[in-house]
């Protein structure tokens, strides 16, 4: 072995690298603006490219010394740093979420452990004023030894902090050669065990600094208001000795608020701006900030603010707040860890675009660059140390109970002295890189590790260091029950996945510590359900400050495209790693390319920032309420109505500024709306929200939210539906044959066979073209979502996949010029007791119309229902959908927010949300009617009571066995389900059971309905 076991020692974390410090980069002068392009300074050298490369399967193998000047590097091949070693074909991926992806032996990790050789050689031009040289790397997975031009430089460790050694002694002007050695596992990654693919290299910049002998090493800005004046402090530590430093302050327009100039009085300068601007993420205004010594500048950007608590509520600035989040690591399906400025300001535009005010970089340390945008951008940010050591609640154990599993999770590494030292340094590198960044309200000690002596530790550092932020840590839960901990430094009490009953229990206990959902609302394939529960929640209650839904993207990796085109996503289990927690990191609000999933638009709306709570008709007056924190929305926006009757425009406007009351922040205000309602039809009136003018992110007109309002009149049915179901029956002839097994109707224009078998439809055929392509059915499956992953297991136990209809006695006879046939049925499968009881009518016009009557009745021993509805297999060029109900996108009992009342069009193929692991997806929700057409026939559906139907040209049971969307094959049909209702959605595969309300547990219900069959020739819905 060519390198010493630093990897496997506890106690050397880091070999001659400079202490940690607060993120900035110098320049020569303050006329280089480096807030926004860091490469713009004359004194910073970015060493990024393509780099030599050879990769090893462990560093055992590792036998030259191929860091010594001179080395052949001929058959090395190239790797883009940053990057990971896995995005270029080396090593494998593996995605693990809380086990760890080796043996549990701290400190020893596998002999077998993968590592890569990097050489890399640049141009150095000395300046005689700033003769001292920096290296800095910004991230490596997972540990590093350092070579420059053959001398020996150092090692670290920390996977998402910084490293920086000073290399002023070994580096020379011209020609200079910089050798790496990074391993994929240390001793460190016991605390880097998080719910990510593990991937290994250089992922972050390296980049070079050149500083004066003497000058400014850190700094620590922080703000107070008192009485419209905020007072300003400045701890500055130097290189060396102490010299004179000029401070200046600036506006957003350049005039100079503030300045000071000398030797800081006990390491401090401090100095008042009267009248400043406060800083929140509604609206985050920087002043401008510069350090000046005769040899040197450092430019940075600085938000006066405050947070507090007070009486158990968050405050921010005088005013409470509530953090509407999301969760964010860093992933990205083809660079992997490595995350670029462009992909950092595109995920940051699609949270702001979508009413996302705050941000948990779970679980580790963003890029510094990161919290220059939450800065500038304006999102509130709980900034995590790198820790996770969840792997440790994996030990085995004879007996299993709660107690005794939170004693041995923590006593491994979180109550162990022995990682005291690791804890509290990967603490002190998050806060010391960050404690600048305004942005940042909140210090998070890390994920899932249990508590005690370590972090303790941590957080009495941390409060003592910086008492101007809040301290979080979820883990202080899971502790030995026999042992007394100090909980004094934790300012926030913080829950993953409570339900709505426990958040509610909590605050009515006395308790000085607000409620934060740190994790909450799983967004894994087609969820998450019942956002507004939880808003209404933070809402009605102060010291719920908000929450942070998991997470924001699907993590996954990028393998091509299929024959045809489609891209094809891997996750866990994948690449045929072990161990693996299989589609469980494909949990987020927006695809691994950041096409938005419903869910973000459903988060979008629920935490829009106005809106309606009321509209009193007679009056015409439309009561707002704002639930922005600091902004008048009179000043912010704009809004937007129309009334819509059927899903006809019948009245439209804009409400002009001079009508737009005073809409203060957290009060309500009654606007006047002037338009006439008709007095037949389903009428809402819409209400949507605009910004004013563009932001940073957002252009001016960029839709905020919507509300919709359903209106009052004489007839309040959609009137395409009444028309349908209000239709009497014409008089009519008919041939009815019957033998054992079937009933044959014979119409003018139709053929129909039903199954007294089945108490269904066998054969369908309108005007010589048929209907099904296979017999209908009666249907309570759903292909399970990743929420439904527990209740799956009882679906499936009461075999409800399984199920079929089974008719007992059926009558028919012929009364007022239909056919009414009744059985009695029920859904059964093997090997359990009937599930359902039920008693069906069908009545059948003279022109094929189909009504039907179910009245079911649940054995009350099965669990709640998947679905309870008719499945059509019409067919494949009945592809055309119109309905009235709620769109344009996929809705459910839990999951409506992103949707409102119209009348809709599109494509089968269009209505299919395509989840990366197939599931139930793309169904529509109070639905009065809807109707599918092509080719020669259409077939309309209408009932009173409201229903949801689903289109799809991928059957049930391909959505249930396929485990990849690119694998789904189209069935040859038109698949179309007819719902009494569905269950909910939820979020039930990492959080609460889905609440009682949207659960499917009626035990008795009655679905009725009408079924028109139609053609071209004689019309069909538009």
């Amino acid at each position: 072995m060519i390198v010493p076991r630093h990897y496997e020692n506890l106690h050397l974390l880091h070999e001659n690298t400079m202490p940690h410090r607060a993120y900035y980069i110098p320049a020569s002068t303050a006329q280089f603006d480096l807030t926004d392009k860091r490469e713009n300074s004359d004194r910073f050298c970015l060493l990024n490219g393509n780099w030599k490369f050879r990769y090893y399967d462990s560093i055992y193998d590792v036998k030259e010394e191929f860091y010594l000047e001179g080395f052949d590097t001929s058959k090395f091949n190239e790797i883009p740093v940053p990057g990971c070693f896995q995005s270029y074909g080396y090593d494998k991926h593996q995605y693990t979420n809380t086990k760890y992806p080796f043996p549990m032996d701290p400190p020893y990790v596998p002999a077998e452990n993968p590592c890569g050789a990097y050489v890399h050689h640049f141009v150095y031009k000395r300046e005689d004023e700033a003769p001292r040289a920096y290296l800095n790397f910004e991230g490596v997975d997972s540990c590093f030894y350092v070579w420059l031009n053959g001398s020996y430089v150092g090692y670290s460790q920390v996977s998402h902090g910084t490293s920086e050694f000073d290399v002023t002694g070994v580096i020379r002007e011209g020609d200079n050669t910089l050798s790496v050695l990074v391993l994929k596992w240390c001793d460190g990654s016991y605390l880097e065990d998080q719910d990510k693919f593990r991937m290994t290299g250089i992922f972050r910049d390296v980049y070079l600094l050149k500083r004066p002998e003497e000058g400014i090493f850190d700094y620590f800005l922080t703000t107070s208001v008192r009485n419209g004046q905020a007072h300003v402090e400045a701890a500055i530590t130097f290189s060396g000795k102490e010299i004179p430093v000029t401070v200046t302050v600036t506006d957003r327009n350049g005039s100079t608020v503030a300045r000071k100039e000398g030797y800081p009085a006990e390491g401090k300068i401090e100095f008042d701006i009267e009248n400043p601007v406060l800083w929140n993420a509604e609206n985050p205004y920087l002043y401008t900030v510069i350090f000046e010594t005769g040899q040197e500048a450092i430019v940075d950007r600085m938000g006066i603010r405050e947070i507090a608590i007070r009486d158990g509520v968050v405050f921010l600035n005088g005013e409470k707040i509530k953090f509407h989040g999301v969760n964010r690591h860093d992933s990205d399906p083809v660079t992997g860890f490595t995350i670029s400025l462009d992909q950092m300001k595109r995920d940051l535009r699609l949270m702001k675009r979508h009413n996302v005010n705050a941000i948990r970089t779970s679980h580790y340390p963003n890029a510094p660059q990161f919290y220059q945008l939450c800065d500038e951008y304006g999102f509130y940010v709980i900034d995590e140390a790198d820790n996770e050591s969840h792997g440790t609640g994996y030990i085995y154990m004879e007996t299993r109970t709660t107690e005794i599993w939170r004693d041995r999770w923590n006593r491994a590494i979180a109550d162990n002295p022995e990682f005291t030292e690791a804890t509290v340094d990967r603490t002190k590198l998050l806060v010391e890189r960050d404690k600048n960044r305004p942005c940042v309200v909140i210090w998070s000690m890390g994920n899932e590790c249990a508590y005690g002596c370590t972090f303790e530790a941590a957080l009495s550092w941390t409060k003592s260091y910086d008492p101007t932020r809040l301290t979080h840590y979820e883990g202080a839960r899971y502790r030995a029950v026999d042992k007394t901990y100090d909980f004094s430094n934790i300012d926030l009490f913080s829950r993953m996945y409570p339900s709505l009953e426990e958040i509610i229990e909590y605050t009515k206990r006395e308790t000085a510590k607000p409620f934060i959902l740190c994790e909450y609302s799983h967004a894994m394939g087609n969820g998450p359900g019942d956002l507004e529960g939880y808003f209404q929640v933070f809402e009605q209650h102060d010291r719920v400050c908000g929450g942070f839904v998991w997470e924001w993207c699907d993590h996954a990796i990028y393998q091509g495209r299929t024959i045809d085109g489609k891209p094809m996503y891997l996750y866990g289990g994948d690449h045929g790693e072990y161990p693996h927690d299989g589609n469980f990191c494909m949990d987020g609000l927006v695809y691994p390319d950041r096409r938005p999933h419903t869910g973000l638009m459903e988060f979008k709306n629920v935490n829009r920032p106005v809106r309606a709570v009321s509209f009193d008709q007679e009056k015409k007056e439309l009561t707002l309420h704002n639930y922005l924190h600091f902004t008048n929305f009179k000043e912010y926006g704009y809004i937007a109505y129309e009334v819509t009757c059927d899903g006809e425009l019948k009245s439209k406007g804009v409400v002009g500024e001079a009508d737009m009351p005073e809409l203060v922040p957290g009060q309500e205000c009654r606007l006047p709306l002037n338009f006439e309602v008709p007095q037949a039809g389903k009428c809402y009136l819409k209400v949507s929200y605009y910004l004013k003018e563009s932001s940073a992110l957002l252009e001016a007109g960029s839709l905020l939210g919507f509300d919709e309002i359903l209106l009052k009149n004489e007839d309040m049915r959609n009137q395409t539906a009444a028309a349908f179901l209000d239709a009497k029956e014409k008089d009519g002839l008919f041939e009815v044959c019957e033998d054992d097994r079937y009933i044959h109707i014979n119409g003018k224009s139709f053929f129909y066979t039903y199954s007294k078998l089945t108490g269904t439809f066998r054969k369908m055929n309108f005007e010589n073209h048929s209907i099904l392509e296979r017999p209908m059915e009666i249907n309570i499956w759903r292909a399970p979502t990743d929420n439904d992953s527990d209740i799956k297991n009882k679906w499936m136990e009461a075999h409800y996949h399984r199920a079929s209809s089974r008719g007992y006695e059926t009558r028919w006879e012929e009364k007022e010029g239909c056919i009414e046939i009744s059985t009695v049925m029920s859904m059964v499968a093997a090997p359990v007791q009937r599930i359902l009881m039920i008693d069906a009518l069908w009545t059948i016009g003279a022109d094929g119309t189909l009504s039907g009557k179910l009245d079911v009745k649940r054995d009350k021993e099965f669990p709640e229902l998947p679905r309870f509805g008719l499945r059509l297999f019409l067919s494949e060029q009945m592809d055309q959908v119109t309905y009235f109900g709620l769109g344009p996108v996929e809705n459910y009992i839990d999951k409506k927010n992103a949707s409102y009342h119209g009348l809709f069009s599109s494509s089968v193929k269009e209505m299919h949300e395509d989840y990366l692991r197939p599931q139930e997806n793309g169904s529509r929700s109070d639905c009065d009617f809807v109707t599918i057409e092509g080719g020669s026939l259409s077939i309309t559906v209408a009932a009173d009571k409201a229903f949801s139907f689903h289109a799809s040209e991928y059957t049930q049971e391909e959505l249930t066995e396929k485990s990849h969307n690119y694998e789904l094959t189209p069935s040859g049909f038109t698949e179309f389900c007819v719902d009494y209702r569905q269950n909910g959605i939820g979020s039930e595969s990492c959080g609460p059971e889905l609440r009682k309300e949207f659960m499917f547990v009626e035990e008795e219900f009655t679905f009725e309905f009408k079924m028109v069959p139609g053609s071209k020739r004689n019309g069909s819905v538009k």
